[in-house]
């Protein structure tokens, strides 16, 4: 499992100008880098970031996104503005009202984030402590502050590479374009889920399994800024499932891992982060579609598969087709 919290994290890792990463896709042999798209292509949906979703007179936008930010992203909101202009809704996993109510949790509950009995210190052997801190300094985090956050947030931040954390606090990504978007021209802006969802995810792994997502972590801190451009790159080619594929066949790479062993929890994970809020979000969509249009917008990752969103709402009557965005 915890090769895969890294692959997660690494999908949300900001490319910036100052980071000049490698494509390690397209430095694969030829054979390799075809058996990857073909897996990829072996599942719905598995080409394209944007689809039109329509049933009777309903109509839903499906956008799928990078959550960070990349000049890539402005064509696309150009197109979109229309369309969210007259949207009735538009969807997004967390909204600003979400976003406010996490910050109250976190000021009620500092334990979201910090240790309050114990620290990384004490549950790391010496060599990994050694590492963490070196490698969390470069980020301008102090030891004494890294000891105390939650071991999965520490993963979090170690997957971003240290020449963009100082851009941090201006991510938007796309669906902040978006959200800024619909709230300019009043257009309402709900979330898919509530707003501790993801948090609960992680507050459910065991202790050792977060503990081995900072091992892991800290593995690949060599090549951070190559994976932080690959996964981007295919985001912008549309390539949305390669990505999934293209890390797990990085796990199978990893010491310990067997083919067995990286399936299993990749179809643990694909539940438990996907699949099982995909099912969740139909029944918001559909909802909402029954006011009128609606344009989704949530990780792309989020779109592809056997129960992506696409093929959930194709399995229940919608028709889809590309929808026409740069």
């Amino acid at each position: 499992m915890r090769a895969l919290f890294t692959a997660l994290f690494l999908l949300a890792t900001p490319a910036f100008a100052e980071c000049n990463g490698q494509n390690l896709i397209e430095t694969m042999p030829g054979p390799e880098r075809m058996a990857l798209t073909a897996a990829a292509a072996a599942v719905p949906f598995a080409e394209g970031n944007f689809w039109l979703a329509r049933k009777n007179r309903m109509e839903i936008a499906l956008v799928g996104t990078y959550h960070l930010n990349d000049p890539r992203h402005q064509p696309v909101v150009d197109a979109l503005a229309p369309r969210i202009a007259a949207a009735g809704t538009v969807l997004v996993e967390a909204g600003p009202d979400e976003e406010k109510a996490l910050m109250a949790h976190m000021a009620r509950d500092p334990s979201v984030m910090v240790m309050t009995d114990r620290s990384l210190a004490e549950l790391l052997p010496a060599e990994d402590w050694q590492a963490l801190s070196r490698a969390l300094s470069l980020r301008g985090i102090p030891a004494f502050m890294a000891a105390k956050l939650q071991p999965w947030y520490v993963s979090m931040m170690l997957s971003i590479p240290a020449c963009d954390l100082g851009n941090l606090a201006e991510q938007k990504g796309l669906d902040g374009a978006v959200i800024d978007l619909a709230l300019s021209e009043g257009v309402p802006v709900l979330a898919l889920e509530p707003y501790d969802t993801v948090f609960k995810i992680f507050a459910d792994l065991p202790e050792q399994d977060q503990i081995a997502m900072i091992r892991s972590t800290l593995a690949l801190q060599d090549r951070a800024e190559d994976f932080s451009t690959t996964l981007a790159d295919a985001y912008f080619a549309g390539h949305s499932r390669l990505i999934w594929e293209f890390m797990r066949a990085e796990t199978l790479k990893m010491p310990g891992y067997t083919p067995a062993r990286m399936e299993e929890e990749y179809a643990l994970m694909e539940e438990v982060m996907m699949s099982s809020r995909n099912r969740a979000w139909i029944a918001r969509l559909e909802g909402a579609a029954q006011k009128g249009p609606v344009l989704a917008a949530f990780g792309a990752l989020h779109l592809p598969g056997q129960e992506g969103v696409a093929a959930l709402l194709q399995s229940r009557g919608w028709m889809l087709e590309p929808l026409d965005l740069p």
